[in-house]
């Protein structure tokens, strides 16, 4: 008689290797990463990723499912002055960077966009469809999107120069800013 339901293990085993991913996504990007690999650092064979995934490609979007929204980013800015909102998006992207989980997947997007076209449009898709969407309505300006471009492209260089170039002066300035962070 053949068996049915879930497979036997533990429940935390499926957000174990999301983790895993997402650090070895971050590490090396995604054409660097194997689906083996992920595994030996979880312990399990290779066939539970294809069970609870699918593919390397599922896996990968799976694991960087944004562990924060742009709508956390941006939000309250619209009643403050241009150099406040500026300082205050500085700060809570320096805050978010802060913490492992999304940290990875900023890294994940950037390090592998650089080496895989597949990672390269699901970064302009996250972009376009969240980040600059929810920027591009805070500004009231014809060149608005622009601006708005011009600041994701800004964070996005923040992440690159402090966590994969480690550029000494941006990691210890980023470092002592978010740490005098008063607001979130």
């Amino acid at each position: 008689m053949s068996r049915t339901g879930r497979r036997p293990g533990a429940p935390e085993t499926r957000e174990d290797i999301l983790v895993a991913a997402r650090r070895a996504f971050g590490d090396r990007g995604y054409e660097a990463t194997s689906l083996r690999s992920i595994a030996g650092q979880v312990h399990v064979d290779p066939a539970l990723l294809v069970h609870y995934f699918g593919t390397k490609d599922r896996l990968f979007l799976a694991a960087l499912e944004v562990t924060f929204g742009p709508s956390a980013l941006f939000s309250g800015l619209d009643t403050l002055e241009v150099a406040e909102a500026a300082e205050l998006i500085v700060r809570r992207y320096l805050t978010m960077l802060d913490r492992e989980q999304t940290r990875d997947v900023v890294l994940s997007l950037v390090r592998s966009a650089v080496s895989s076209e597949r990672a390269a449009t699901m970064l302009r898709e996250f972009l376009v469809g969240e980040m600059l969407a929810s920027l591009g309505t805070l500004i009231d300006q014809p060149d608005g999107q622009l601006r708005a471009s011009l600041v994701v492209a800004q964070l996005i260089g923040i992440a690159m120069l402090r966590h994969v170039v480690k550029v000494d002066a941006v990691v210890r300035r980023a470092t002592t800013s978010s740490s005098r962070s008063s607001r979130p």
